[in-house]
């Protein structure tokens, strides 16, 4: 029964590999993050200077090191112990089973209890975060393309219609539910990727993809170290948000990855979760960033001015290459597609925790847990009000730190 989730289903895991682990954050931040970085939105890495050549290739490398190795990192510490546990000692297919070195037959107890609720309160948010950002940008995206007002109201609204659909999705099964979505997701991002590729310059995307590959080795070690940085406002404000917010998704992500990892060798493992990821993070940032870059440096469009609202910077590049009302609508889709698809996979992942690895549990169980996580995002953005991003990274921050705790330990059982 424990290989039934998604070793029967690898096309579905397969592409989950990329879609939980990136989703809807990657496309929220593929445009604002390296513009932010190069403008001084809030801060530079490594207090660059703002609007110099130095500025653009250091904001595509920190922009891949909160999006490279770093977060596959922390994923691949769950997914290994996870699937060495499961497959090799064929324990239950939940987080407390890595602990069964350190605790022997306790981890069947309260202190496994406590574990695995850790777990699945670290999920909640980290998903929550993820689908708040989603509503934004898709109340964004319809409010640029076609008038819709950008409000707490439309926001809402964009949740409830996403949970309805997601709790259909829960009840079609995986085979007509999420694997159903899952090509959608991949057609519509390749489509798009595609697009920006070619509509923006060829060329430039090469020296991009390039720029952002060098700058990424030669700044990797500088940016992993904390101590002694001069800029702290920087790093507290996107590189803490990031690592609470990986760590948050790392009993989801992990559980995906040691679904379609039977067979495996650890070497193979890790270069899987490692390398590959890392290169796609690199191919997408490389086309819209860089789209986004070479449009600011060249004065073209509102992006120019620096960024008033990042939930606008990915139409607003869109803005200024053909068929904006096409690619707008594609890119709303392509948000609420990973919406859905995040929501029904992660209720999935918290069934299979809270059941103790079991993964036979009615579909009511499931869509209790995606409409829990609707309604979590829902109270982030609107308890949120003004400063709605900030109520969501908190949300994440919250739960990342207790859980980084659970994560060394587990490195130890695995060791």
């Amino acid at each position: 029964m424990g290989l039934y989730s998604f070793q029967a289903h690898f096309g579905i895991g397969k592409y989950l590999l990329f879609a939980a682990g990136m989703g809807i954050g990657l496309v929220f931040w593929c445009v604002a993050e390296p513009v932010a970085y190069y403008t001084n939105f809030s801060g530079t890495p490594l207090n660059v200077e703002a609007y110099t050549p130095e500025a653009a290739s250091m904001a595509m490398g920190a922009t891949l090191f909160h999006w490279g190795l770093h977060p596959w990192a922390v994923y691949g510490v769950v997914g290994l112990a996870l699937a060495f546990f499961a497959y090799n000692k064929g324990l239950p297919l939940t987080i407390r089973s890595a602990f069964y070195p350190l605790l022997g037959e306790k981890v069947w107890g309260p202190i496994g209890h406590a574990i695995d609720v850790v777990a699945v309160l670290a999920t909640i948010f980290g998903l929550s975060t993820s689908l708040g950002l989603g509503a934004i940008q898709a109340a964004a995206g319809l409010d640029f393309a076609f008038g819709v007002k950008n409000t707490i109201t439309t926001q809402m609204v964009v949740i409830v219609v996403i949970a309805m659909i997601t709790l259909l999705s829960v009840v079609r099964g995986l085979d007509k539910g999420v694997k159903t979505l899952s090509n959608i997701n991949m057609a519509i991002a390749a489509l798009l990727l595609l697009f920006v590729v070619f509509a923006s310059s060829f060329t430039n995307f090469l020296g991009h993809f390039s720029a952002i590959l060098g700058s990424y080795a030669e700044n990797l070690i500088s940016l992993s170290n904390w101590v002694g940085r001069e800029d702290a406002n920087w790093y507290q404000g996107w590189t803490v948000f990031y690592w609470a917010w990986w760590v948050s998704w790392s009993p989801f992500v992990g559980l995906f990855i040691a679904c379609i990892s039977k067979g495996r060798t650890v070497r193979e493992f890790m270069i899987g979760v490692l390398l590959v990821p890392t290169l796609v993070s690199a191919i997408w940032m490389a086309a819209f960033g860089g789209a986004a870059l070479d449009q600011v440096q060249n004065h073209i469009g509102q992006l120019s001015n620096g960024i008033g609202d990042v939930s606008l910077a990915l139409f607003q590049m869109l803005e200024n290459l053909p068929f904006v009302r096409v690619t707008t609508l594609l890119a709303v889709t392509l948000v609420l597609v990973f919406f859905i698809t995040s929501a029904d996979s992660g209720a999935l992942v918290v069934d299979y925790i809270t059941a103790g690895g079991k993964v036979d549990s009615p579909a009511s169980q499931r869509a209790m847990w995606a409409v829990l996580q609707c309604v979590t995002a829902s109270v982030l953005l609107y308890g949120g009000g003004e400063e709605v991003l900030t109520s969501l990274q908190a949300g994440a921050v919250s739960m990342g730190l207790p859980f980084t705790v659970i994560l060394l330990f587990m490195c130890v059982g695995l060791f």
